[in-house]
Parts: C-alpha cells; sequence; structure tokens
C-alpha cells in the first residue's frame, strides 16, 4: 500500500467547464492591463509557465513578481466568483469516493498541480474535496515550473520516498514528470488526453475514470 498518493486537479478531481479561461483572463488583464487576445497552451503545464508565455504572446515582459501579483489576483478571482464555480463545474464523477476510500484506509493524501495555490483550494473547497488532503504536503505553481520538481517537493514537504508514492494525472506530462520524479504514475482519461495516449506515455496503469471504486483502489494499489 502506497504511504502517499498525490492528485493532479484539473481534469483528474475536478472540471470547471470554461470557467477557468475566463478567470485567468480577467486575471491577466488586472495586472497587465492588456486584454488577453490569446493563451499559452495549458496542457499539463504550470500557471508560472502559462503566464511567461502568455505574457511573450501579448509582448510583455516576464517577472518573478509579475507571477507573483497573478498568483495573488488569481486567487481572488477564484474565491469571488466561488458560487459560480460550484454551479458550472463538478468533481468527476468517482473522485469523491476514491478520496473517502482512501482516506478509510489511512492513505495519506495532496496535490501537486499548476494552479496557485490559493485558486487550487477553491477549486477543491466549492467541491468538497479539500477535507481529503493535506494541502500543506502539495506542491503548486509558486513551487516551480514542471511536474518532477512539484512532485519531489511534495514528496520532501510529507517526508515519503518516491517508492512509496501514487500520482494520478490526466496528461503525458503527468507521465512523464511522475517517473522523471521516481513515482508509479496511474493516468485517468478524463481529460483532453486519450486512454491509448496516456498508455503510449508509458503511465503504469490507465483508467477510463474514476467511477469504479474499487478498480481506482486497486490501481493505485490499495
Amino acid at each position: 500500500m502506497p504511504e502517499l498518493v498525490l492528485w493532479d486537479i484539473d481534469h483528474t478531481l475536478t472540471a470547471i467547464r470554461g470557467l477557468g479561461r475566463e478567470l485567468w483572463a480577467a486575471a491577466f488583464e488586472q495586472v497587465t492591463g492588456v486584454v488577453m487576445r490569446e493563451q499559452a497552451d495549458v496542457t499539463g503545464s504550470t500557471e508560472r509557465v502559462i503566464l511567461r508565455e502568455t505574457a511573450r504572446l501579448h509582448g510583455i515582459p516576464y517577472s518573478d513578481e509579475l507571477f507573483t501579483r497573478f498568483a495573488e489576483v488569481l486567487g481572488a478571482f477564484h474565491v469571488r466568483r466561488a458560487a459560480e464555480l460550484r454551479e458550472r463545474g463538478h468533481a468527476l464523477p468517482g473522485a469523491v469516493g476514491v478520496l473517502a476510500a482512501l482516506a478509510d484506509r489511512g492513505v495519506r493524501q495532496s496535490v501537486v498541480t499548476g494552479n496557485a495555490r490559493s485558486a487550487a483550494e477553491v477549486k477543491l473547497a466549492v467541491f468538497g474535496l479539500d477535507g481529503y488532503l493535506e494541502l500543506e504536503c502539495g506542491a503548486y505553481a509558486e513551487d516551480g515550473e514542471e511536474r518532477p520538481e512539484l512532485l519531489r517537493i511534495a514528496l520532501e514537504r510529507a517526508d515519503v520516498a518516491p517508492e512509496k508514492a501514487v500520482f494520478l494525472g490526466d496528461t503525458p506530462a503527468d507521465v512523464v514528470g511522475g517517473h522523471e520524479a521516481g513515482v508509479r504514475v496511474v493516468a485517468v482519461a478524463t481529460g483532453r488526453t486519450s486512454a491509448a495516449e496516456l498508455q503510449g506515455a508509458k503511465a503504469d496503469v490507465v483508467l477510463d475514470g474514476l467511477s469504479d471504486t474499487d478498480h481506482a483502489l486497486a490501481a493505485v494499489g490499495v
């Protein structure tokens, strides 16, 4: 049984049906004074990288200070529109059941996400997922740029060896990042990437979703 299960958030645990881009664009305009015409590719990336590349597309100089301000504003927009998040989005089918079942078995859980921490916390709270997770052990966009780096930070914070952890995500970047960090990866085909593509990325296990709790627990190794 793993000592720690780490979760990606977007399209692995939750879906917010386009509202995320709206909030992102609003935060971008507030901190840069420029209306967002286009957004850099977000699949499997982190807010820090997305902001840097989106700023470049608009001819805006990037800095760590800009990212810090952006993360604060983005979190504030999530708080302000939490009710709308709850109405338009949802926890993915089976997510609560798997989180609860792992918690019942005493397995520690946290998140490794490209989201800014404040935004991540709002998403998890509005869908009732935060109570199952040790968020202080997680890793967020403020902590680094790439999945392997974030995973190593989360493992260090939780004081768990890589071989005793499992990471669940929905993109090839999650799979590759997990393996680079030395953790077992369960890929969930609930995002934009097909099960076949996730298998091609060499995920240890690929699930179509989390609705079958027993199947998901077996995949995790519980």
